[in-house]
């Protein structure tokens, strides 16, 4: 809300006001009760001036009135400019500009027709004078919404950059927040796969040794040794980013690790069939990474829930698009449903596949030896519902469970 209380340069313009009476009336030196007068009525002007920031109707229509009232009772001529430029300033500043224009062409009107009527030459009237006071009636006119304009103009100014600075603020805290989950899903990824596998060849080796197989048993400790080392370096480098460190960082994980990913799991006991169709290396690197946790993921909670003993692994990329499916033979998905529990691990898929504009799609499968309905058989499996599977051989009625992803590649940056 603007100010409306009067200011110094109110004041001053009061002032002038007043002050521009007065020297009419020195010069022309009426009688000393008509001089008087006349200071009232310039004390009077003056004060409205002061009003107008307020009131700045009331105070021009009452500017208007003094002033006709000033010349009727045959006062010392000041003209109708003058006295009324300083309220007319003050309207037009406040935003009444129509207003202001109207009561100025009044009050020049009715000076002419007054000038006329009583017998002054109409070629100075009008030639001279009213030409002379209508510049300066809209000079000031002009001037006020002059000057309200480069005021809203600076007040919006302001506003822009408040809002502005606001918005980077914003931005910064939204970045603060996503690189804290990118955090939290690498560290959730790493450790959960690392964890499941160290569990799993523990569990191999502590057979191994009660077998009396030295080999099976040094195998699984090497590849928990293995594991265990690739994640140290991930956690590492993940890490380092929170630090700022300067110096090389740990290649992202992508396309080219999926076999040794693979590879650590088969290991432990669990067939896995790893399948790459399509130009995978010319792909951006997120890409890459993006399926390369999943997969991890995926096989990560095969380890977990699952109970399988086969795992089939498909990726596959064409023009645009890029597909990958796991599909197991155990239990058909954790207890109580995929994303039941506290478990972040199918969330974080989700976040990770989203923020490249793709979809994750998971449900369960039966096995079987021929499809139904609208189903579609691979490989001796069976889907229900929208799903499809491929490879598995278990009897028919037993579960499985399906992760699906898909990539558009066309607004993903290199």
């Amino acid at each position: 809300m603007p100010d409306t209380s009067p200011t110094r340069a109110d004041a001053l313009l009061a002032a002038a006001t007043l002050g521009l009476v007065a020297v009419a009336v020195a010069a022309d030196r009426p009688a000393p009760g008509g001089a008087a007068l006349a200071v009232v009525v310039g004390a009077v002007l003056g004060g409205l001036v002061l009003g107008a920031r307020r009131w700045p109707l009331p105070a021009l229509l009452a500017t208007a009135v003094v002033i006709l009232g000033y010349y009727a009772l045959d006062l010392p001529p000041v003209g109708v400019a003058a006295p009324a430029a300083a309220v007319l300033y003050r309207v037009s500043e406040r935003g009444r500009v129509v207003p202001a224009a109207v009561v100025a062409g009044s009050l020049l009107a009715v000076s002419v027709v007054a000038r006329l009527a009583e017998g002054d030459d109409i070629a100075v009237v009008v030639g001279t004078e009213l030409g002379s006071e209508a510049a300066l009636l809209l000079a000031v006119i002009a001037l006020g919404d002059a000057v309200r304009n480069r005021r809203s103009l600076r007040a919006a100014l302001v506003r822009q950059a408040i809002a502005a600075d606001e918005e980077r603020h914003r931005e910064a805290a939204r970045q603060v927040e996503a690189e804290r989950l990118r955090i939290a899903r690498e560290v959730h990824d790493t450790l959960g796969h690392t964890m499941s596998v160290i569990t799993l060849q523990s569990a191999v080796a502590r057979e191994a040794l009660a077998d009396s197989d030295p080999a099976q048993a040094e195998s699984a400790l090497a590849a928990i040794r293995s594991v265990s080392g690739s994640a140290m370096a991930e956690l590492r480098a993940t890490l380092g980013t929170l630090r700022r460190e300067p110096g090389p960082r740990e290649p992202v994980p992508g396309f080219d690790q999926l076999p040794a990913l693979v590879d650590g799991v088969r290991r432990g006991g669990l067939a896995v069939d790893l399948r790459i169709e399509g130009p995978v290396d010319t792909l951006p690197a997120v890409v890459g990474s993006t399926v390369y946790r999943v997969v991890q993921e995926a096989l990560t909670n095969v380890l977990r829930h699952a109970g399988a003993t086969r795992v089939t692994v498909t990726v596959r990329a064409t023009p645009g698009r890029l597909a990958l499916e796991v599909v197991d033979d155990g239990r058909g998905g954790p207890p109580g449903g995929p994303t039941s529990g506290k478990g972040q691990g199918l969330r974080g898929m989700a976040e990770r596949v989203a923020l490249l504009g793709g979809t994750v799609e998971t449900g369960t499968v039966e096995t079987g030896t021929a499809a139904t309905g609208g189903t579609r058989a691979t490989g001796g499996t069976r889907t229900t519902g929208d799903t499809t599977a491929t490879g598995g051989t278990r009897t028919s009625g037993s579960g499985g469970f399906r992760v699906s992803v898909h990539l558009p590649l066309a607004g993903v940056a290199a």
